[in-house]
């Protein structure tokens, strides 16, 4: 287990070891929330390494990475706790079958005790653990319902849970808690005011290099060139989604498959599909669009 980064230089430091290239506002606001103590609330176009924050962080301290994949629907039971119930039936036949006072007398106090608690990812991450203090993400908050984000604000403010049947169980250590948000719907301010809160936005085409050298050390320096300032280009498109980090390194690995040494107009029609996620996208890049971005771009290398 690491120690937690005494300053923003360390926080950098930290995120770069892990392959995770951040701008200063960012790396800021992460030292912020482990020194303070707050949960960091991460809003952004989805693919521009939001949750990966959170990965990169559990990775390089050490800590165990507990991760509650938000849904519409999503619900108590399914991000907090649950009680066994099958196994609580079993208890009481077993009672049953004793036909023992005590016994019954027993099963009354016990049925609801850890033995039957089915921990969900919220309960957990408030627990000990001996790597220390988990990293909490909870992902993609904007999918989940209203009442869901209602029932978060205990749990991010005194980091605690109620149980009814149990009582209150609080966090002996607090755990890092970061929230995403695609920004799909709007989430409430209330919720946002126990947090810290960073957008994170598109990188800078420099920035954007940075980031994909040491995911892909074999890529031609000309290729990975063009690719970013390709994606940079699309990005300024009225698109119904522009492509995030995750795609310009999904298209450059795709590119290297196809033994691709520079974009090309038939090659970038044919792979459109690896950075472009709609098929409207697609056919309003493909063809002339492409083909005047791809010349845009080999002229300015010359």
């Amino acid at each position: 287990m690491s120690e937690v980064p005494g300053s923003v230089d360390d926080v950098v430091a930290l995120l770069k070891a892990g392959e995770y290239v951040p701008d200063r506002s960012l790396a800021t606001v992460l030292y912020l929330a482990l020194a303070l103590g707050r949960p960091l609330f991460l809003e952004g176009e989805a693919g521009v390494g939001k949750t990966e924050v959170a990965k990169v962080l559990a990775s390089q301290l050490g800590r165990r990475l507990i991760r509650l994949q938000c849904y519409e629907g999503l619900d108590v039971s399914s991000a907090v706790y649950e009680w066994n119930v099958a196994r609580q039936l079993v208890e009481i036949r077993l009672a049953e079958a004793a036909d023992d006072d005590t016994s019954r007398d027993q099963l009354a106090a016990d049925l609801y005790d850890d033995r039957f608690l089915i921990k969900r990812p919220i309960l957990e991450a408030l627990e000990p653990h001996v790597e220390g203090p988990p990293v909490l993400l909870i992902d993609e908050l904007d999918r989940t319902d209203e009442p869901f984000e209602a029932y978060l604000l205990e749990v991010l403010s005194d980091f605690q849970v109620t149980i009814p049947e149990l009582g209150t169980i609080h966090a002996d250590a607090r755990p890092i808690v970061i929230i995403t948000s695609n920004r799909t719907r709007e989430v409430h301010d209330a919720l946002k005011r126990r947090c810290l809160y960073h957008w994170v936005d598109y990188p800078s085409a420099q920035r954007e290099m940075d980031i994909l050298r040491p995911r892909l050390p074999g890529a031609d320096e000309r290729l990975a060139w063009q690719v970013v300032e390709f994606v940079q280009a699309l990005r300024e498109k009225e698109l119904f989604k522009s492509p995030g980090v995750a795609e310009t390194i999904d298209w450059t690995q795709a590119l290297l498959a196809l033994d691709a040494t520079a974009i090309e107009s038939g090659v970038v029609d044919a792979t459109l599909g690896v950075v472009l996620k709609y098929q409207d996208d697609i056919e309003a890049i493909r063809g002339e669009v492409a083909d005047a971005l791809i010349k845009k771009i080999t002229e300015a290398a010359h």
